[in-house]
């Protein structure tokens, strides 16, 4: 697992205009430039997830009352953090137009038999 924070320490977490242009350069296809944003983004949103679990995991108390509960100021900077991350389809779109991902088309080889 990569971590996030080397990733998206350049990127703006607001949203903005893009050229249509600008995304159909590499694979003169709308639809599919954007299957490949999709799929990336999916990606980046396990990761993600899987990676803020895994450091809450640490702070988990296993105890049975409520009122044992305290607050625990790393984990909130942890949260801090993940909530404060540009979306993961912002994160999937400066990787696509940066030309930082490497993807592939599914085509089935069709062989005439004669």
């Amino acid at each position: 697992m990569t971590d996030i924070k080397n990733k998206v320490q350049s990127i703006d977490p607001n949203t903005k205009a893009r050229s249509i242009k600008e995304l159909i350069a590499k694979t003169n296809n709308v639809y599919e430039a954007l299957s490949v944003i999709t799929s990336r983004a999916k990606q980046l949103n396990v990761e993600i997830k899987q990676e803020l679990h895994s450091k809450l995991d640490e702070f988990a108390i296993t105890s049975e009352t409520i009122e044992e509960i305290q607050e625990n100021k790393e984990q909130i900077e942890i949260s801090k953090f993940y909530e404060k991350l540009p979306n993961p389809s912002i994160i999937a779109m400066n990787e696509f137009l940066d030309g930082n991902l490497e993807y592939r088309q599914r085509h089935e080889d069709v062989s005439e038999e004669d």
